[in-house]
């Protein structure tokens, strides 16, 4: 608009040329409710079942307990190679002491309580369970951790706040279809004043033939819905908040596959 209008009639005609912008349809708000719904909805069953049956099978998977099958087992390794990558990632960038890190998502600690053991210079970890929190967090104090350097918090990816050095969340995405895995990682690359590293399940024809086939068999109480993503939507996300990917790698072993990007702010 104008700085200034010098009469009635030039105020009145501004006003009548201003377009308002439209109204959002009926159908549209209901179709939006209903997504935020859904996405409530699944987020609770998540939590649900990691305060549950999913924390006991998932704290014994991210153990030394010999209490695992061999499917169990075999995530147990996929998921500490990928974990060991991120470590000698991280390493090598070093500075680790003068460096702030945020594990998004962190589970029991599997990420968190090494890398407060290599030196990091503070790390603020959260996940959506309680339980997993309660878990690590004993963990942490059981290796002598202090407190200070290693926090817990009970908390979902988009209530996280904060500013750090490096965001880090690992194989969580897989509780997250496309377009709610790409907000996240907007959301995530906003806490990142350098480094962004993520994981998850990428979609491939293969994989997604045999995550049908798989999901005709163990029934809806064994496990949430798991969701393979697209690498260009992630990476689009990530560059879309001013990050560019800097290394990749791809982690394959039986019954897990996983896509490890790091980001830097360019």
């Amino acid at each position: 608009m104008p700085a200034e209008l010098h009469d009635a009639t030039s105020r009145q005609t501004a006003a009548s040329n201003q377009v308002a912008p439209p109204a959002q349809p009926a159908d549209d708000k209901q179709v939006d409710a209903r997504q935020v719904d859904a996405k409530q909805a699944e987020k609770a069953e998540v939590q649900a079942y990691f305060e549950s049956t999913g924390f006991e099978r998932w704290n014994r998977i991210y153990s030394d307990s010999e209490e695992v099958n061999k499917v169990q087992r075999n995530i147990r390794i996929g998921h500490q190679k990928t974990v060991d990558e991120v470590l000698a990632w991280l390493q090598e960038q070093g500075n680790l002491p003068q460096r702030s890190f945020c594990d998004a998502g962190c589970g029991v600690g599997s990420l968190s309580l090494p890398l407060a053991q290599l030196g990091a210079g503070s790390v603020a970890a959260s996940d959506l369970s309680a339980a997993m929190v309660a878990e690590a967090e004993r963990r942490a104090r059981s290796a002598g951790i202090d407190a200070e350097q290693l926090s817990f918090t009970a908390s979902d990816l988009e209530s996280l706040q904060g500013c750090f050095d490096t965001v880090i969340c690992l194989d969580v995405f897989i509780h997250y279809p496309q377009a709610a895995a790409e907000e996240m990682v907007g959301h995530l690359a906003g806490m990142a004043e350098h480094h962004l590293l993520v994981s998850f399940a990428p979609y491939t024809p293969l994989l997604a033939l045999l995550k049908g086939i798989g999901q005709l068999f163990p029934g809806p109480s064994k496990t949430t819905r798991a969701y393979q993503l697209r690498e260009s939507g992630i990476v689009a996300a990530a560059e879309a908040a001013g990050f560019k990917p800097m290394r990749r790698s791809l982690n394959q072993a039986p019954f897990y596959f996983s896509r490890l990007i790091a980001f830097e702010r360019v």
